[in-house]
C-alpha cells in the first residue's frame, strides 16, 4: 500500500516563490483570492469541514471547479486561506498603550479568541494543521506575545504562559462550539437541552452520587441560563491563570 504525502511545511499558501502545479487556461473574470476566500467561510460555517469541497464551493460561485485552481492548488489552500480570514474578526488590543493593563489586555485577548472558536467551529481542527502563518494569525500572535511580555516574566517563561492562557481557551471554544452545534441540531434552545441532559445522566446506574456532588458545585458558581454558567467558569478560569502568571513574576 503506498503511503500518501502529508502537506508539508513548503506547502503553505503563504509561502513567496511557492511553484504552482496543475495548468489554467486564462484567468476567469469575476473571480479573486478574497471572494473566493469568503465564500469558502461563508460555506464552512454553513455546511462544516467534512461537507466542504472544490465543487460545492465552485457552485457557490457559480463558476466550475476548474476556474478556481487559477487561483490555488488544492483545497488545503483554502482551507489555510479561511483560517486566516477568520483571524482577521479578532479585536486586538494596542500592546503599546501604557494606559491599559496587560491583564485586561490579556483577558480581552483570550475572550476575543473563544468567541472566534465558538463562531467558526471548523476552525479548531485546522488550527493545528496549517502554520498559521497569514498576516492575520501572525498579527494575533505578535500582540498575544507582547501583551504576556509586559507581565514581566522571564524570557524562557514567557511561551509557557502564552501556552496555558490560550490552549486552555483553545480547549474550551472547541468544547463549546461542539456542543453548541449539537444542541442546534436537536432544535432544542441550550437551557432545554441542558436540563434533558442532566435528566438523561440521573437515570445511569451509579451516577446519583457523582451528580450530587456536580450538581452542588454547580449551584454554587451561580448563573441562570447555560451561557451564564459557561461564562462564569471561563472567566473564573481565565482570572486563575492570570493570578499564576502574577505568581510566577513575584517568584522572580
Amino acid at each position: 500500500m503506498t503511503k500518501q504525502a502529508g502537506r508539508s511545511a513548503r506547502d503553505s499558501v503563504w509561502r513567496e516563490g511557492r511553484p504552482r502545479r496543475g495548468g489554467r487556461s486564462g484567468q476567469p473574470s469575476g473571480l479573486d483570492r478574497e471572494r473566493i476566500t469568503e465564500a469558502s467561510v461563508r460555506l464552512l460555517d454553513a455546511d462544516g469541514l467534512a461537507k466542504f469541497s472544490m465543487r460545492r464551493l465552485a457552485a457557490e460561485l457559480n463558476v466550475t471547479a476548474m476556474s478556481l485552481y487559477w487561483y490555488v492548488d488544492t483545497k488545503d489552500d483554502l482551507l489555510e486561506l479561511a483560517l486566516d480570514a477568520a483571524f482577521a474578526e479578532l479585536g486586538l488590543p494596542d500592546p503599546e498603550n501604557a494606559d491599559e493593563d496587560w491583564r485586561e489586555q490579556l483577558r480581552t485577548l483570550a475572550a476575543e479568541y473563544r468567541q472566534l472558536l465558538f463562531r467558526h467551529p471548523w476552525l479548531s481542527p485546522l488550527a493545528g494543521r496549517f502554520l498559521n502563518i497569514g498576516p492575520n494569525a501572525l498579527a494575533f500572535s505578535r500582540v498575544v506575545q507582547r501583551v504576556v511580555r509586559r507581565a514581566g516574566l522571564p524570557a524562557h517563561g514567557v511561551t509557557g504562559a502564552i501556552s496555558a492562557v490560550f490552549q486552555f481557551v483553545y480547549g474550551f471554544g472547541t468544547i463549546e462550539g461542539h456542543f453548541f452545534a449539537r444542541i442546534a441540531d436537536t432544535g432544542l434552545s441550550p437551557d432545554e437541552y441542558f436540563e434533558q441532559a442532566m435528566a438523561v445522566v440521573d437515570e445511569v446506574p451509579g451516577s446519583g452520587e457523582v451528580m450530587k456532588e456536580s450538581k452542588d458545585l454547580m449551584a454554587a458558581r451561580g448563573g441562570d441560563t447555560v451561557a451564564e454558567m459557561l461564562d462564569r467558569d471561563f472567566a473564573f478560569a481565565l482570572d486563575l491563570l492570570v493570578a499564576g502568571i502574577e505568581a510566577m513574576v513575584a517568584r522572580g
